[in-house]
């Protein structure tokens, strides 16, 4: 799922293409995308963007008259520019349609496209891969109508070490889950959660009343500074296009999507726990004292057997390989 580096880098994009521009029509081709009736889409067209916005984990693009359409990506959405060809030099960054873009338009018409947005200088298209159609569009008009779309969590990047505190301890969570509720903290997802608490030496499971003062800070610097670290790397990589890879699993990733691999900082084997759809990563050496973390279904069939240090299961492993 895009997180806040990810949608930070879509605004800056989005904003660079269609703030000035006329929204001529938008054709929605998911019946299961459009979640609201009133105001109607149609009432959009034909109007100016003027502003963009990001509300948690949603990209908010403002029109004139406070019009306002809301997406929300979820896990498989994401968003891709088609270049008008009659563009032509607007911007430094202009150019006329490419074989290259007119494929990029093609391959994208074959994939799953859920609704496509048509500017005069552009298309901004929405896909959602797979079978499971989470994303969703809200068409709203006014402040009000936009903040109640808004879980209102604290936004990390501009918040004190007082207020970040505050917010961790207002209800008594594991860490994993207190900095992915989008009530308490604004934009982060599975994917950062991980990289913030391994940067912050950290357990997943820790309670979040049970920190110390010192133990608040470091997760409040960790937070900063990888959410911060993140979103000009993606800036640079980005540059003056369009964001096209936006992914959860990354390279340059501590331990998130890294189970089975050495933990760049100490060399010890990534470990996950494993929930619903989602998994924790994190490494045992840097964040529980060598301890392995209990994954629910594994060590509820494993019982007394669950080996308790990364140790124990490398020996069992051993021992296995063995027979």
């Amino acid at each position: 799922m895009p997180e806040l580096p990810d949608i930070t880098v879509y605004l800056e994009a989005l904003g660079q293409r269609v703030v000035g521009q006329v929204l001529n029509k938008v054709r929605v081709r998911s019946p299961f995308l459009l979640r609201t009736a009133t105001p109607a889409l149609e009432q959009t067209y034909g109007r100016t963007v003027v502003e963009m916005r990001r509300l948690g984990k949603r990209i908010a693009l403002g029109l004139d008259e406070q019009f306002w359409l809301v997406f929300h990506l979820m896990i498989a959405g994401r968003l891709h520019w088609i270049e008008s060809p009659s563009v032509t030099g607007q911007t430094r960054d202009v150019t006329r349609a490419s074989p290259a873009a007119k494929t990029k338009s093609k391959a994208l018409r074959m994939a799953e496209v859920q609704a496509e947005f048509e500017f005069d200088r552009g298309r901004l298209m929405l896909t959602e891969a797979g079978t499971k159609r989470r994303a969703s569009l809200h068409v709203v008009q006014g402040e009000a109508a936009l903040a109640a779309l808004n879980p209102g969590g604290l936004e990390v990047l501009s918040a004190s070490l007082d207020e970040f505190s505050r917010a961790l301890r207002s209800e008594n969570h594991t860490l994993k889950r207190a900095l992915t509720d989008p009530r308490l903290f604004s934009g982060i997802g599975n994917a950062y959660s991980d990289e913030i608490l391994h940067r912050a030496g950290l357990s997943p499971v820790m309670l979040s009343q049970k920190l110390a003062a010192g133990e608040v800070e470091r997760l409040y610097q960790a937070t900063q500074k990888t959410l911060t670290e993140w979103i000009n790397r993606l800036r640079a990589e980005t540059g003056a296009g369009f964001p096209e890879k936006v992914t959860a699993f990354r390279p340059e990733m501590a331990v998130h999507g890294k189970f089975g691999q050495p933990c760049p900082v100490c060399g010890t084997k990534v470990q996950r726990i494993r929930y619903a759809e989602n998994e924790t990563n994190y490494c045992p050496g840097c964040q529980t004292g060598g301890r392995l973390l209990a994954d629910r279904s594994l060590s509820l069939l494993l019982k007394q057997d669950w080996p308790g240090t990364v140790s124990e299961l490398e020996e069992r492993k051993g021992r296995t390989a063995h027979r």
